[in-house]
């Protein structure tokens, strides 16, 4: 197999009774999803797509996802996925950077999008999900016009196939774009991390949008196992669904793993089914490892990576909570490098750091990105001789546990969502009453870290927090916000000039 068209062809003849998509009260086959993306690969090529032609799909979690991206993976199609949490600015950047010529959406966007058309060139076409407007076409007539053979069009292993969107240092969005080969790669390479295996079931409920829902379904579908999507999370309704599907393997981050725990009645529930947690996006603390081992036994796995690319992982036999102090110790990395990946820990000249010196996380791996989306100069920054540069800093022991140190990026992870400071600085600083702003994260019992800024108002004025609070939701998603605003009179500055993020942190993380 050379494409994730080709995979899915392959379940589709040799399981085609064998379910693939479970989604509330849904249960699609492996004939059936590959029927689905043929026709919808035929309906997108009679309104003019052709070979890497740009789709985009802006939805919370629902069974059209897999239609989207299967029909891109048989057809050569770019799948562009839009993050629904974004405000409409946002939101706008990024169907004008990927210029899609067929938008999906579902219903509770049109508003929105409504707003957006007239600044949207390359949109030919909408497709809607739910209740339509005038403007749009339903997406199940789209579908159920489709041709059953499919388009006239084939993938190759180069393809571009899905285009990937996250914030990069300067607060613009930057698509990683994927290849057909790289991402039949990652699923391959996740799925044995995993141990999954044929007639497995991953139940899903990060969003699809997002890298992590995406490798999910790629690594399930690589053994014609089958997805169970949820809408949106629900511990209790985890719960339920492990014990009523017999899910094998879940995918969470850290805060929602503890929210599941959490539940009194967690005991009520058979999970005996359960055999992989995979927990990822953020570090987990070993309290809430050990209250999981315990409760459901050593079945986590820590798997570290971006949407660039895949990276390291821990696996279940390393989780040794009642291990030597070493064993324990190395409950606080990210594991070591994952089969098919090298990974080098690199100075600021370009020169391997020794063990136990941190330096920058460089990668080399058959799942890397091809190139960010018309960014050349990021594209340049981050590929170098084959090596991505993720701009993360860690240190590695003397067998490749490697231990996280500080983001370059200047990144906040809450609750598995990734939030970059000047992104959020920029946003405060459109502000008419605001002169200096800087954002760090600070730890936050549910969210693992949450979002502070120090702000210095201009001369004279006074402005209530949760007043610039709701500005910024105005400008970026409201996940993004601060949580917290203190208004100093100045900020702490180093003597270049630039504001000491290391003060401020040292201040206000306590």
């Amino acid at each position: 197999m050379n494409t994730l068209g080709e995979l899915l062809e392959r379940n589709a003849r040799l399981f085609p009774d064998q379910e693939a998509v479970v989604y509330e009260d849904r249960r699609i086959t492996y004939r059936q999803l590959h029927e689905r993306a043929q026709r919808l690969s035929s309906a997108l090529h009679q309104r003019g797509m052709r070979h890497q032609d740009r789709v985009a799909i802006l939805a919370m979690n629902c069974n059209e996802y897999f239609d989207v991206y299967t029909a891109c993976h048989l057809s050569g199609f770019i799948c562009a996925t839009v993050n629904f949490r974004l405000a409409a600015p946002e939101i706008e950047f990024i169907l004008q950077d990927s210029a899609p010529r067929v938008l999906v959406f579902e219903a509770q966007y049109a508003e929105v999008i409504e707003s957006l058309r007239g600044s949207l060139p390359s949109v030919e076409h909408y497709l809607c999900i739910g209740e339509c407007p005038a403007w749009a076409e339903p997406y199940d007539n789209a579908l159920a016009g489709g041709d059953p053979q499919g388009a006239p069009l084939r993938a190759t292993p180069d393809d571009i196939v899905h285009l990937i969107y996250t914030s990069g240092t300067t607060g613009r969005p930057k698509g990683a774009a994927r290849s057909q080969r790289g991402d039949l790669a990652l699923a391959q390479n996740q799925s044995a991390t995993m141990d999954m295996r044929t007639n497995g079931r991953v139940l899903v409920m990060m969003p699809m949008f997002h890298a992590g829902g995406l490798s999910m379904m790629l690594s399930e579908f690589w053994h014609a196992g089958c997805v169970v999507l949820h809408r949106k999370f629900d511990a209790r309704e985890v719960l339920r669904t492990i014990e009523h599907e017999r899910i094998v393997t879940v995918h969470m981050a850290p805060t929602i793993v503890q929210q599941v725990l959490d539940l009194a009645d967690i005991r009520d529930y058979d999970l005996s089914s359960l055999e992989t947690i995979l927990y990822a996006a953020a570090p987990m603390p070993v309290a809430v490892l050990q209250r999981g081992v315990e409760l459901l036994g050593q079945i986590f796995v820590n798997s570290w990576g971006m949407t660039e690319t895949t990276g390291t992982v821990l696996p279940r036999h390393l989780h040794k909570l009642q291990g030597s102090e070493e064993e324990v110790r190395r409950l606080g990395s990210i594991g070591q490098p994952m089969t098919f990946c090298e990974i080098r820990i690199v100075d600021e000249h370009g020169q391997d750091c020794p063990n136990g010196t941190a330096g920058e996380i460089w990668i080399r791996s058959p799942a890397n990105m091809a190139f960010y989306w018309n960014n050349s100069v990021a594209t340049l920054e981050t590929l170098r001789d084959g090596w991505l540069r993720t701009g993360d800093m860690a240190w590695r022991d003397d067998q490749d546990f490697l231990f996280l140190v500080d983001r370059k990026k200047d990144m906040i992870i809450s609750g598995g969502e990734n939030i970059y400071c000047q992104e959020v600085e920029q946003a405060l600083m459109h502000h008419p009453q605001v002169q200096d702003a800087a954002v760090i994260g600070v730890p936050h019992e549910k969210w693992g870290e949450t979002v502070k800024a120090v702000v210095v108002l201009k001369g004279g004025a006074t402005l209530p927090a949760d007043e610039l609070i709701e500005f910024c939701g105005t400008r970026i998603a409201r996940y993004k916000r601060p949580t917290s605003i203190e208004f100093v009179a100045e900020l702490p500055r180093l003597p270049s000039g630039k504001i000491s993020k290391i003060a401020l942190r040292q201040q206000y993380r306590s």
